[in-house]
């Protein structure tokens, strides 16, 4: 299969629904794009009615493009990450991987706009963040809440406003970021560096400003992150954390019990934004992004050395911070709902303390007018004379 054969069939892909976000292609279906979150067979000629899994293996080889280190990792490890460019028209975060001796890919369609901050919408306290000369920010959440969108983003703020040297590690690029009043050297994991902690150990001696990591997945890459925030860089990173709480203890725990002390202070020292974000159902189709944020003070400070407490939680310190341009993911929810963007069944159901939340959706809704409970039919009883 020649590479105009291969783009042929992305092309026809994309072209047959709006809004393809991901194209398919599994074993024993046809070829299949998600289009809103549902997917999709796709009709082309020739046609493929039901991929076979040497036509899903010959496809996934071609895209692998003889490269020696990503066969060995498919084989090694069971799937690899690439990325494929489609012409000018699309580029594509590829993932191959095997299931019971046969190969699966779905490749994700990437942005090439990189998007702002005020076209995403995302809150105020993106832009201190792009002010930010050194310390540590992370940007957590579950695969596919849009971490990677958030970042890219905040690098655009810099890129206007900045004129520093700017040094990304990711797997694999999805943005590319153009040469506005920053320098820019993306740098792609399997093609420019082995591991994020070597790609990390390296970027210390090519003088950036500012280090994005894509992910920081064991306890070197964190430990070197450390050093680079404490030696006056600006670290931005991603990691599989729900909330900043457990963004703390996730890092914390890839750490033995003895250096534990030592980390809580260099972690206190230099954290200065922590922003998980979730993904919720829009009313009207599509998603709509929700969003926690904690940045730095003396109390987020001592939690971090002394651990939380009781009055003293990370969630306490991000509800009475909202100065300081911190959100809790409730906060967040309860806006998105009297926004409209989101209903009150996602509302309650995306919460992370049920009983706030839904104190705060009967208040909107008494304010509009609206009935906050399902009880209309109370009456005094009045056969009831009690006892004599």
């Amino acid at each position: 299969m020649k590479k105009q054969q291969i783009d042929h069939i992305l092309n026809k892909m994309l072209d047959s629904h709006d809004n393809v976000s991901d194209l398919n292609f599994t074993p024993g279906k046809p070829l299949q794009v998600e289009s809103s979150s549902e997917l999709i067979a796709v009709n082309i000629k020739p046609d493929f009615k039901l991929l076979t899994p040497f036509q899903t293996e010959i496809f996934a080889l071609n895209l692998i493009n003889n490269s020696r280190k990503l066969t060995e990792t498919l084989l090694r490890e069971g799937s690899c990450d690439l990325s494929y460019q489609l012409g000018d028209k699309a580029r594509f975060r590829v993932n191959i991987f095997s299931r019971s001796g046969k190969y699966s890919i779905v490749l994700r369609k990437l942005e090439t706009k990189i998007p702002t901050i005020e076209e995403l919408n995302l809150p105020k306290a993106f832009h201190p963040m792009a002010e930010e000369r050194n310390g540590i920010i992370f940007v957590t959440g579950a695969t596919g809440s849009g971490k990677t969108t958030s970042l890219a983003a905040l690098l655009d703020k810099i890129n206007e406003s900045k004129s520093v040297h700017v040094i990304t590690l990711e797997d694999p690029i999805e943005y590319q970021h153009p040469q506005k009043k920053s320098t820019f050297n993306q740098r792609e994991l399997g093609a420019d560096f082995d591991t994020f902690a070597n790609g990390l150990r390296a970027a210390l001696r090519q003088a950036p400003k500012v280090i994005l990591v894509g992910e920081m997945r064991d306890r070197e890459t964190v430990e070197i992150g450390l050093t680079a925030a404490e030696t006056g860089h600006l670290v931005l990173s991603t990691l599989h954390t729900v909330d900043a709480g457990q963004t703390i203890n996730r890092v914390l725990g890839m750490f033995s019990t003895e250096e534990e002390k030592q980390i809580r202070i260099r972690l206190a020292d230099t954290l200065r934004w922590v922003v998980s974000q979730r993904l919720l159902p829009k009313i009207g189709g599509g998603r709509v992004a929700a969003f926690e944020i904690m940045g730095s003070n003396l109390r987020v400070k001592d939690s971090i050395l002394n651990g939380e407490s009781e009055g003293k939680t990370f969630n306490d310190i991000i509800t009475a911070g909202k100065s300081q341009g911190m959100v809790s993911f409730d906060e967040y929810i309860i806006s998105l709902y009297e926004e409209g963007n989101i209903s009150e069944d996602i509302a309650s159901s995306y919460a992370s303390r049920k009983d706030i939340v839904g104190r705060g959706l009967d208040s909107i809704k008494s304010s509009r007018g609206e009935t906050t409970t399902q009880i209309d039919t109370l009456q005094i009883d009045h056969g009831y004379k009690g006892k004599e």
